[in-house]
């Protein structure tokens, strides 16, 4: 069992500056120690920062930020981007001024003036105090004018970088990069923010912090250089050098002198292609999936309109709260509210869901042109997975291999009834509380079964697990869907039947829940028969699920181990819920409702010899 632990994310520090980096050792003895231990520890600490630190590419001298101590600022050019964030932020309450001092007689555009110049000088601020730097062992990032804080972030726990570009920053050649640690799905838990960076220097950011190719090794090239004498591999820095970094000597990892893991050459100079940089020609990217128009089909299906509905809905009541509008006011809107109430409550309903329907294909259909525009999947030489979309706002993900743990295909119900499905990343290090899009897990749109089976098969390496045969989970677990489904059901018809009869409640509510639980029983059957699991080669397959039915295939050996629920009316049905941990995607995957004996069986056959010192065989007890 190969278990990989998830290590420290991010470290906050209010108030007092960060580590530097190794201590210099002026105490030294002998030459040889004094420049190991000072020249290329200010090496590591400050020309290593700029071999890691980013160009911001402004201004007429070649752009380079500010660089105090190793500390670089963002690029000038947020100095139009920040400011305007923070007006676009607090629109809502600016037009609240607006409406609210004129409404009393008074300066009302005064207080919006005012309000507009403070939220502009807060945006500058954010410029002037916000600095980072790249070190060959962390990433850190200082910000905040009155509560002060430093976000370090060791560089072995780096998991994923995130690169976004919005309309202004494409504009201004700009792009945010996000490094996550996949400590928290916390808000700012587990990622450091650069916001934002020159786009041309964000691919050498991005190349050097997963592929492991610090600035470490530029730097004791760098200090061999300055003072004659090469360096061992780690002599006095406090840090080891990577497999195939200059130094002049053949690591072990590389005893032939020719490409090391990860796919970088061995003493590959800085500025080659190894590096990331123009020289010598990269070994090409693989395609493993790209847009087609014709899978834009599938974005009605996707319901993300309702998030549309929600936030429009939201930003309305707030301007019409804050800025005391009256929207029966309005000719247009009057007529709509006049016509609606005059018809038949059944036309109502009817017209409503129309109304809703449309809306909601609509914008989901733009919803995914905006979102997956340009999608592109591809598989680079140093062993990541490297995702790209978007049309106005674009954004590229990249994920080491080494901390994939499996594939999910994720059938929404809509999306399943007209043949699609989408294929997710189960891999450590990845944001899974803010949903597979926004945490950077999607490998895969909307997109025909077939070509999220194939996708999915590409990226594990195999087909097997995608394809085989689900063991059924047998009568007790179908009699338990439809259980649940008419307690539940009789449990609220009955309740608000009483208080129909005893208070007066109008009936459409309990005729509202007996309809719901008519409708209950096909989507019960519908959830038994999705239940299924297997053991299939290296991979524990389990699927689950009716209104989002998922098919997760985890590699055994991301498999930390096994826990065994039994509720109470489980075990009166002999049936159980086998949970196989990981430190990967949603924690924990499970295989519902299987019988106590084919859940020991298989948790055995996952990880053979795990449960063996709890088990009690037939015939021993």
């Amino acid at each position: 069992m190969n278990a990989e632990p998830e290590g420290p994310g991010p470290t906050t520090t209010t108030g007092v500056p960060a580590p530097v980096g190794p201590a210099d050792d002026p105490a030294g003895g002998q030459d040889a120690g004094r420049v190991a231990g000072q020249d290329a520890s200010r090496v590591a600490g400050q020309d290593a920062s700029r071999v890691a630190g980013q160009d911001d590419g402004d201004g007429a001298s070649g752009g380079r930020g500010v660089d105090t101590g190793g500390w670089r600022r963002l690029s000038r050019r947020m100095l139009i981007i920040h400011p305007f964030q923070e007006v676009v932020r607090s629109f809502p309450a600016l037009i609240g001024l607006l409406f609210a001092g004129s409404a009393r007689g008074g300066q009302g555009h005064i207080w919006t003036l005012v309000g507009l110049g403070v939220m502009i000088v807060l945006g500058t601020l954010r410029w002037f105090t916000t600095t980072y730097r790249v070190t060959p062992q962390y990433v850190q990032v200082r910000k905040g004018l009155v509560r002060r804080k430093v976000l370090t972030a060791p560089r072995d726990r780096i998991r994923t970088v995130d690169v976004t570009s919005h309309v202004m920053h494409r504009i201004l050649g700009l792009a945010r990069v996000e490094i996550g640690t996949g400590r928290s799905d916390r808000k700012d838990g587990g990622t450091l923010k650069l916001d934002a960076l020159h786009a041309t220097e964000v691919d050498r950011l991005r190349d050097e912090l997963l592929h492991r190719r610090p600035a470490a090794s530029a730097a004791t090239s760098a200090a061999g250089s300055r003072t004659g004498v090469p360096l061992p591999a780690g002599a006095q820095t406090g840090l080891p050098t990577p497999a195939g970094a200059s130094t002049g000597l053949t690591t072990p990892a590389d005893p032939a002198g020719g490409v090391a893991p990860g796919g970088v050459a061995a003493h590959a100079p800085v500025g080659s292609a190894a590096y990331g940089h123009a020289g010598v020609a990269e070994a090409p990217e693989t395609v493993l999936a790209a847009l087609r128009p014709q899978w834009i089909r599938y974005g009605p299906f996707t319901l993300s309109g309702l998030v549309t509905v929600g936030v429009l809905a939201g930003f309305v009541s707030r301007i019409v709260s804050e800025g005391n509008v009256d929207l029966l006011s309005a000719g247009p809107v009057r007529q709509v509210v006049d016509w609606f109430g005059r018809e038949a409550l059944i036309l109502q309903i009817a017209a409503s869901l129309l109304v809703l329907a449309v809306f909601v294909a609509v914008a989901s259909t733009i919803g995914y042109i905006l979102a997956f525009w340009a999608f592109r999947l591809t598989r680079t030489p140093g062993g990541t997975l490297h995702v790209t979309r978007g049309l106005i706002t674009t954004r590229a993900t990249t994920l080491e291999e080494r901390r994939l743990r499996g594939i999910e295909l994720s059938e929404p119900l809509l999306l399943r009834a007209v043949g699609g499905a989408r294929c997710i990343a189960v891999a450590t290090g990845l944001r899974v509380g803010r949903g597979a899009q926004r945490g950077g897990s999607m490998l895969l749109p909307p997109a025909p079964r077939a070509e999220a089976l194939n996708v999915a098969a590409r990226v594990i390496g195999t087909s097997g697990p995608l394809t085989a045969e689900l063991v059924p989970h047998g009568p007790a677990a179908l009699r338990r869907r439809f259980t649940r489904a008419l307690t539940t059901g009789a449990i609220f018809t009955g309740v608000l039947l009483v208080l129909s009869y005893w208070l007066g409640l109008p009936a459409w509510t309990w005729q509202t829940t007996l309809v719901a639980t008519v409708v209950a029983m096909p989507v019960a059957a519908d959830r038994y028969r999705s239940l299924g699991h297997t053991i299939e080669g290296d991979h524990l397959v389990t699927r689950w699920g009716s209104l989002v039915r998922r098919r997760v295939a985890l590699h055994r050996d991301g498999i930390i181990g096994w826990n065994v629920r039994r509720s109470f009316f489980q075990r009166r049905a002999g049936l159980a819920t086998l949970t196989a941990t990981t430190a990967a995607g949603g924690q924990g995957y499970s295989v519902w409702d299987v019988d106590l004996s084919e859940a020991l069986r298989t948790a055995d056959r996952g990880i053979p010899g795990l449960l063996t010192p709890f088990l009690v065989r037939d015939g021993e007890a």
